[in-house]
């Protein structure tokens, strides 16, 4: 929702979707934002969505995304939420414009979050922003992934998210890197955040799952996107897409038919 600029989606509206999504089985949910209001105005009502969601029901675990230790402060007093979801990026410029922040400052501030999640007894998603190409002219190679991984993990990031938030990543890059980084470190999860246009979805994750990784990251429709890229975005990884996937490879997910449907349909009503 973050990435609609053309209206406000009415607090309401939010948390009924939210909440028919809390019914189908998904493991995470990425419900809101803790960020500046001015920077994301349709993400200010995020702790007032909270306090709608109907969690009696649900074994899924509420995700919300962090800029900032002052984002985290706030996070953390929810104790309904179990993620920090943070954005680090091995670009420099895209981590300017993300977050305003140099990568040295950002690397501080995710120390800085790393100590409040565990004070709250929470955990960290650390995304790691361009991990599968550089459009801004930054240096970008698979060894630079392997080296920024390496100080997460010394860090203590126990999920890693590879993020590919322009959509510019191939199944040979994405192969290589989780086939490499997933047996290197046992220790982390690695998840797949893919953006994808509609004739390369496939392949992107076929070529993540075979290389091991179980966690992925999807929006219904392909909604929604990082308000912060480059305009020509694609888009999200579309939920319907990888549920058609995981189908045919007869991987158990959890997901409930009905209530995936449900909820489908729920997002065509909020995202008009």
């Amino acid at each position: 929702m973050q990435g609609i600029k053309s209206h406000f989606i009415p607090t309401e509206a939010k948390a009924q979707y939210i909440n028919s999504l809390l019914r189908v089985g998904f493991d995470t949910i990425d419900f809101g934002s803790f960020v500046s209001p001015k920077a994301i105005p349709q993400m200010r009502d995020t702790a007032e969505v909270l306090e709608q969601l109907d969690l009696s029901k649900t074994k899924s675990k509420l995700l919300a995304i962090i800029a900032n230790v002052r984002g985290a402060n706030d996070a953390a007093q929810f104790s309904e939420i179990d993620y920090l979801g943070y954005p680090f990026s091995i670009s420099e410029n895209f981590q300017m414009r993300n977050t305003h922040k140099t990568i040295a400052q950002s690397i501080e501030t995710l120390q800085e979050i790393l100590l409040i999640a565990n004070r709250s007894n929470k955990e960290v998603v650390a995304y790691l922003s361009m991990g599968f190409g550089n459009p801004y002219g930054d240096p970008w190679n698979v060894d630079i992934v392997g080296e920024w991984t390496e100080r997460l993990s010394h860090m203590g990031v126990k999920i890693l998210s590879l993020s590919d938030t322009i959509g510019s990543s191939t199944p040979e890059v994405i192969d290589y890197l989780f086939s490499n980084l997933i047996p290197k470190y046992p220790e982390i999860e690695f998840g797949a955040h893919l953006h994808t246009t509609p004739d390369t979805w496939h392949e992107k994750i076929d070529a993540a799952y075979k290389a091991g990784c179980r966690r992925f990251d999807g929006a219904i429709k392909g909604y929604g996107g990082c308000p912060m890229a480059k305009d020509e975005l694609t888009g999200n990884m579309p939920t319907e897409k990888l549920v058609s996937y995981f189908t045919e490879q007869k991987a158990e997910t959890g997901i409930r038919p009905m209530s995936f449907e449900s909820a489908y349909n729920q997002a065509l009503q909020v995202f008009l």
